[in-house]
């Protein structure tokens, strides 16, 4: 194989999954491309270098097996054994991924393709790296010691009942044994065992029967007879994920270490950079364009605008001292001083002539750290002076609270219009049974006459729902296409 060929499965935010669709068909040439909910499954022979600039995806992983959802039963025991063996089908399938991974770091271990990631100072994480039960069987994995000859818990007897006899233990990350491991002989001659841990997450009704602790733990075991591989459960070479839902049952090993939402770029994150990118892959951004983000906070979307289209240039605005002096640090950080230029300015009254940007793109705050009770009246305001700063023809692109999207088809020519194509089912549902929002005036008062709807996203904040709506300016009172000039002579 003389590339990194293989099926692979991306997770993504909620909403994001159909960018993630689009970013594999257009950056790896992917095929067999699916999307379900949060993750997205495709087929590349990209290399590992072209894998990690996906930047609407969260977690990469080679795909092991695919199927159906594991039956819900109230025998545990049975369900376990139905697991194990679903996973443990057909082990050259394994074999054959495990080389595949191999293949993709370089034939080394995981550690040395990702051991740079450890280093960023981001100020958090994109994704946690195990749920809040997986990080429990770590720790009684560390120090309990699995007979295999008599479980007192009876959902472990399966795993008991299967087994010819002998002591396994899983403590300070090695695995001993009364015997040679099952199935080490099918390792080729001569190449090191890689270590591993088995992380598990279950969700929908299957997890109310079978917990992802004990699932781990009889999958872990039976790998170590399988394979021989040694369990590190601290700092292993590889990963074996198991997410078992009402949708599906997957098995994949992660490519690397780290989310690839964790951007090495980013000095201080403020907007998840996934949604960051996402906003600005729907402003059409192309060379030579002036692209603005009056609210630019920490200039996440900047940065993440810049990084992916650098013949553009760019502009952020804000009025906090410390929301610029944030940026500036993520600016210097991510070497683009020459791309993207910072001013304190108030979104209200923009220091730009008219016509000045042929995309604005811009986070509108909300959420509990923002006082957006009065800021919501300003609403039409904000947006005139939007409108105001945008050539006719340019892109609008805006991230919004569901309280905010509520209220905006009352601002913009979409006033009386049906929700368009675009709109995903999130952001149909917070339309309510009326299937028309609420709005601050009334549809014969639009404020933004020349801005019309071009789709709406839903997309998912953690816990907080959100809305990208973009729109395009059409010409309505014959004013020309003025060319961009900005401060400094840009």
């Amino acid at each position: 194989m003389a590339r990194g060929c293989g099926r692979f499965f991306c997770t993504a935010g909620r909403g994001l999954e159909p960018f993630l669709a689009r970013e594999v068909r257009a950056r790896l040439g992917a095929t067999q491309v699916d999307c379900v909910s949060g993750k997205v499954f495709f087929s590349t022979e990209a290399e590992p270098g072209e894998l990690r600039r996906l930047k609407s995806g969260e977690r990469l992983f080679l795909l092991l097996k695919r199927h159906p959802p594991l039956a819900v039963s109230r025998d545990r025991g049975r369900m376990l054994h139905e697991m194990k063996s679903l996973v443990l089908e057909e082990p050259e399938s394994w074999l054959d991924v495990l080389s595949v991974w191999r293949k993709l770091h370089g034939g080394k271990g995981q550690k040395d393709g990702v051991c740079e990631e450890s280093q960023l100072p981001l100020k958090r994480r994109a994704e946690e790296e195990t749920n809040g039960a997986t990080k429990r069987l770590k720790a009684e994995q560390e120090t309990e010691v699995v007979s295999e000859e008599g479980h007192a818990k009876a959902g472990e007897k399966q795993v008991a009942a299967e087994s010819s006899g002998g002591e396994e233990c899983w403590a300070e990350g090695k695995m001993c044994s009364e015997k040679p491991p099952q199935g080490s002989e099918e390792q080729p001659a001569g190449r090191e065992q890689p270590s591993f841990r088995v992380s598990c997450r279950c969700s929908g009704a299957i997890a109310k029967v079978l917990p992802s602790q004990e699932l781990g733990r009889a999958l872990g075991i039976a790998l170590m007879k399988q394979f021989g591989w040694r369990v590190d459960l601290r700092d292993p070479e590889l990963e074996v994920f198991v997410h078992l839902n009402d949708i599906h049952t997957v098995v994949g090993i992660p490519l690397f270490r780290l989310s690839l939402a964790s951007r090495e770029y980013i000095r201080t994150a403020g907007l998840r950079s996934t949604i960051a990118w996402a906003m600005a892959s729907l402003a059409d951004i192309s060379a030579g364009a002036c692209v603005l983000d009056p609210m630019c906070g920490l200039g996440t979307i900047l940065l993440e605008a810049a990084t992916e289209w650098p013949d553009a240039c760019y502009w952020g605005a804000d009025i906090s001292d410390s929301q610029l002096e944030g940026a500036d640090a993520n600016i210097r950080t991510a070497g683009l001083g020459d791309k993207i230029e910072l001013l304190k300015a108030s979104v209200k009254a923009l220091p730009w002539p008219s016509e000045s940007f042929d995309a604005v793109i811009s986070d509108i705050p909300f959420g509990k750290k923002f006082k957006i009770t009065k800021d919501i009246q300003l609403l039409p305001d904000v947006l005139q002076e939007m409108e105001r700063v945008l050539r006719v023809g340019g892109t609008a692109v805006l991230l919004l609270s569901q309280e905010l999207h509520q209220r905006m088809d009352g601002l913009t020519k979409g006033a009386a219009q049906p929700s368009p194509a675009g709109t995903s089912g999130a952001a149909a549902e917070a339309l309510g049974s009326s299937g028309k929002p609420s709005s601050l005036l009334g549809s014969s008062q639009t404020c933004c006459g020349s801005l019309v709807p071009d789709g709406v996203y839903g997309v998912s904040l953690g816990k907080t729902a959100a809305f990208i709506h973009k729109y395009r300016k059409v010409s309505t009172d014959g004013n020309p296409f003025l060319s961009c000039t900005l401060p400094g002579g840009t």
